[in-house]
């Protein structure tokens, strides 16, 4: 499975962090930037680069995209088709299940401010070891969500 990791200024460090880290898993991680660090920079230019990556090809790849809180990162993302993105800051774990298990999340947008490096780590692995549970209930939701596209 391909891995995109895209972010803002404020997610750049722990961009960096988790490419690393994704390596060292049986991923390929692809960095859509930004490359160097901005502190003027536009998480859209970013964001959707990541996003266009896994809407042309939602049954082999995931992405993590990065930000200050994760939401307008999350709301770029979901502008895509076949991108179903979810949010992450901080607290409960389960929610990470539960984007893969009911929505079938194939975006994680993480809010770096609000979470440790480590916490990026140990949510990024929860959530791509997750499987959608195929129930018919979460398939035909997610139908009519495509339907907005």
């Amino acid at each position: 499975m391909k891995i995109f990791i895209g972010s803002d200024h404020a997610g750049f460090g722990v961009k960096g962090e988790l490419i690393e880290y994704l390596k060292s898993l049986p991923y390929e991680a692809f960095d859509c930037g930004p490359y160097e660090y901005n502190h003027e920079d536009d998480y859209p230019d970013f964001i959707s680069q990541v996003a266009r990556e896994v809407s042309n090809d939602p049954l082999n790849s995931r992405g993590i995209i990065l930000g200050f809180s994760g939401q307008g990162e999350a709301m770029v993302a979901n502008r895509f088709p076949n991108v179903r993105c979810a949010v992450f800051y901080g607290g409960t774990k389960h929610i990470l299940t539960l984007s893969r298990e009911h929505n079938d999340a194939n975006m994680l947008s993480i809010g770096a401010h609000f979470v440790t490096t480590q916490e990026a780590k140990q949510a990024v692995e929860l959530w791509l070891h997750t499987d959608f549970t195929n129930e018919e209930r979460h398939i035909r939701r997610i139908k009519k969500i495509e339907q907005y596209d």
